[in-house]
């Protein structure tokens, strides 16, 4: 059975939260919510949804701003939006436009009305809610389930360490730097040290070496780190 859409919904009214949850959970879709941009892109990173609902005034950034993110990042380039804001002048609506935005919807809204508005965004975009899974010679990471297995054998990991794996995995073979790991796989508004990157991999490694998999996490000196199914140089 495929699960409904999941939307997220990214405003800092509480009333405002609850009332789009309400009516999107009525509507037989699936609601996330996060109260700033900070929250919003960890949400996205670890849950994928299939659309956001994007206020235009958040505390820490604007929504036309965190649009911008998303749509640079290969992983969230494709994610619709849809901007909520009580702006209604046009150049305003241009501004959300030309930030990557799908729809724009005026406040005060008919939750009817946006409800109908999130539907004709999903069926155009053709969206699904996760990649398929990701195997490599029986490492299998699955998106949709949030779950690693190795050799059939669940393999425990936190949410940082799926995330890293999901991207290590969904970029073979290629060489990433702790900054460009960083801003893909934390998102370039979280402040986070590069030696933290070393203190992940080290959990992921650890994960993953009771089942012979931790070979696959190799760091190339003064370039980075890969992941490869081939032994090291």
């Amino acid at each position: 059975m495929t699960e409904a859409p999941l939307v997220l919904v990214v405003d800092d009214e509480p009333a405002i939260r609850d009332l789009l949850t309400f009516a999107l959970e009525r509507a037989g879709l699936r609601a996330l919510v996060a109260a700033d941009g900070a929250e919003a892109q960890a949400l996205i990173a670890d849950h994928a949804p299939d659309l956001v609902l994007l206020d235009w005034m958040l505390p820490d950034l604007s929504g036309v701003d965190l649009a911008r993110r998303l749509k640079r990042e290969e992983a969230t380039a494709e994610l619709p939006i849809i901007l909520l804001t009580a702006r209604g002048e046009e150049r305003d609506k241009l501004r959300g436009f030309e930030a990557g935005a799908d729809d724009y919807v005026t406040k005060p809204f008919s939750p009817r009305e946006l409800v109908a508005r999130v539907q004709a965004v999903l069926r155009r975009s053709g969206r699904r809610k996760l990649p398929q899974r990701i195997e490599a010679e029986g490492l299998v990471l699955d998106p949709g389930s949030h779950r690693v297995t190795a050799g059939g054998v669940p393999v425990a990991l936190g949410p940082t360490e799926f995330r890293l794996l999901r991207f290590f995995m969904a970029h073979p073979e290629r060489v990433f730097s702790r900054e460009r790991l960083l801003d893909n796989v934390w998102g370039r508004n979280v402040y986070v040290e590069e030696r933290t990157v070393d203190v992940h991999i080290r959990r992921l490694r650890k994960a993953l070496a009771p089942h012979g998999y931790d070979r696959m996490i190799q760091t190339v000196r003064g370039a980075g780190y890969r992941f490869s199914t081939r032994e090291p140089d």
